[in-house]
C-alpha cells in the first residue's frame, strides 16, 4: 500500500537530443543522439520559477521518489521528496534525471549504438561530470525553464551541483551540495580503481563485450560494490550494525566460508547490486568522478567567481571518511573568498557517507528551513521579474 505522504505512482520519461548535430564531450568525442531518462514530481508554476533539480549519486537513477507500478520500494530519496517533505511537491516542481554513462535509461554503454545495432560497450565515449551537467542543461531547456530554484544532491550528485554553480550560475538561485567534494583526492581515485580492477579481472568482462553472452562480470561487479559499500559506512555504524557477530553459527568454523555478519552483509549487497547495475556503467561513472576537479592551479576560487548570486547550503558529516569534512570546508572557503552567500553545517553523525540519506529527520528540518526561507525571500522578485523562456540560454551555456 502506497503511504499517504508519498507522491504516489510515477513514470519515467525520456528526452532525446543532438539528433541534428552531435553532442560534443569534454574528451572531444561526440555522441549522437543523446537520451536522458528523467522523472518529475509536483507541478511547474505559471512563472516556471519553482523547479528543483535533484542530482543522484554513483548508482542512483531518475527514480528518486514515488512508486513505479508493481514496485514494493519507492525511489531512492523518497524520504525527502513528496508532499510536505523537505522537497515539498505541493510547492516545488522536482526533476531528477539519470546521468550520461549510467544504465537506467540514459545514454551509456548499455545503449544500442546506431552504427552497429549492438550495445556500445567500451565503444561508448568516456564522459565527465561536466558532460553530465551539460546534458542536464539541455533537459532543463527542453522543459522551458530559464532558471532553477535550486539544484541539490549528495556524493556524485553534489559534484554535479557544484558544477552547475561553477559553469551555469545564471541558471540557478540556490545550490545544496551534500557530502561531496570539488575534486577527487588520490585516496578516492585509489578506491575507484580497486573497484574497476575487480571488474577487469572477471573473465566474463571480456573487455566490455559481454551483453550477448550468457555470463556477465557479476563477480567482479559484486566485489567492486563491496569495496564501495565499505566506504559508505563508518566504524561506529559497522560496530552498531554488526559488531563481531557470527552469521548462522555459534563458533568459528576455521574455514573460508562466510562466518561474520559483516561478511554476509557485504556479500548480499554485492550480489544484489549485480541484478540492477551494469559493470561497464560502473567503470564509466567512477572514471567521471575521478576526472572531476574544479580547481585551477590548486585553487577553487576561480571556479566560483561567477556564482556570487547563488545561495549555498553546504553540508558534511563528521563520520564521513569517503568525503571527509575538509572537502566541504575547502568549497566553503572558496565560496566565502569570492563573496558568495554560503551556509555551512558539519553535522554530527555516526552513519558515515550515507548519512545524507539516513539522517532523515535532521535533513528534513535543515532542507525545509533553507528552502522555505529562500522561497519567501525570492517569491516576490520571481513574480515581478520573471523572463519568458529564451532559447539563447543554450547558446550562453556553451
Amino acid at each position: 500500500m502506497i503511504p499517504t505522504n508519498s507522491i504516489g505512482l510515477v513514470a519515467t520519461q525520456t528526452f532525446t537530443f543532438a539528433e541534428d548535430a552531435p553532442f560534443v564531450l569534454d574528451s572531444g568525442a561526440t555522441l549522437q543522439p543523446v537520451t536522458l531518462a528523467y522523472e518529475t514530481y509536483g507541478q511547474l508554476n505559471a512563472e516556471r520559477s519553482n523547479a528543483i533539480l535533484i542530482c543522484h549519486a554513483l548508482s542512483g537513477g531518475a527514480h528518486a521518489a514515488g512508486y513505479h507500478t508493481g514496485d514494493e520500494a519507492p525511489g531512492w530519496w523518497d524520504d525527502c521528496i513528496g508532499p510536505g517533505k523537505a522537497f515539498d511537491t505541493d510547492r516545488f516542481f522536482v526533476i531528477c534525471s539519470n546521468v550520461l554513462g549510467s544504465c537506467y535509461g540514459s545514454s551509456g554503454p548499455t545503449t544500442i549504438n546506431p552504427a552497429t545495432g549492438k550495445p556500445y560497450g567500451l565503444g561508448f565515449p568516456v564522459v565527465t561530470v561536466q558532460d553530465m551537467v551539460r546534458a542536464q542543461v539541455k533537459l532543463v531547456d527542453h522543459l522551458r525553464i530559464n532558471q532553477l530554484f535550486c539544484v541539490a544532491g549528495g556524493s556524485m550528485g553534489g559534484m554535479q551541483v557544484l558544477d552547475w554553480a561553477a559553469d551555469y550560475p545564471q541558471r540557478l538561485r540556490a545550490a545544496i551540495p551534500l557530502a561531496t567534494t570539488a575534486r577527487h583526492s588520490p585516496m578516492l581515485i585509489a578506491f575507484s580503481e580497486v573497484g574497476r580492477q575487480a571488474i577487469y579481472a572477471d573473465p566474463a568482462w571480456n573487455d566490455g563485450e559481454y551483453y550477448d553472452r550468457p555470463n556477465k562480470p557479476d563477480a567482479g561487479l559484486a566485489v567492486a560494490r563491496m569495496v564501495g559499500h565499505i566506504t559508505y559506512l563508518s566504524d561506529d555504524s559497522m560496530q552498531e550494525k554488526f559488531g563481531r557477530r557470527l552469521h548462522g553459527q555459534e563458533r568459528y568454523g576455521y574455514d573460508f566460508r562466510t562466518e561474520f555478519e559483516v561478511e554476509n552483509y557485504l556479500k548480499y549487497n554485492g550480489h544484489k547490486f549485480t541484478r540492477r547495475f551494469d559493470a561497464n556503467s560502473y567503470l564509466y561513472v567512477t572514471k567521471a568522478m575521478d576526472y572531476f576537479d574544479l580547481s585551477t592551479n590548486g585553487s577553487l576560487m576561480g571556479a566560483f567567481a561567477g556564482a556570487t548570486a547563488v545561495k549555498f547550503l553546504v553540508v558534511s558529516f563528521t563520520s564521513d571518511w569517503l568525503y571527509p569534512s575538509y572537502h566541504s570546508k575547502e568549497v566553503v572557503k572558496a565560496l566565502t573568498a569570492v563573496g558568495a552567500d554560503v551556509t555551512y553545517l558539519d553535522i554530527l553523525s555516526r552513519w558515515g557517507h550515507d548519512a545524507f540519506l539516513l539522517e532523515v529527520e535532521t535533513m528534513t528540518g535543515l532542507l525545509t528551513n533553507f528552502l522555505g526561507r529562500l522561497w519567501r525571500e525570492e517569491r516576490k522578485p520571481y513574480a515581478v521579474n520573471r523572463k519568458p523562456f529564451a532559447a539563447n540560454y543554450e547558446k550562453e551555456a556553451q
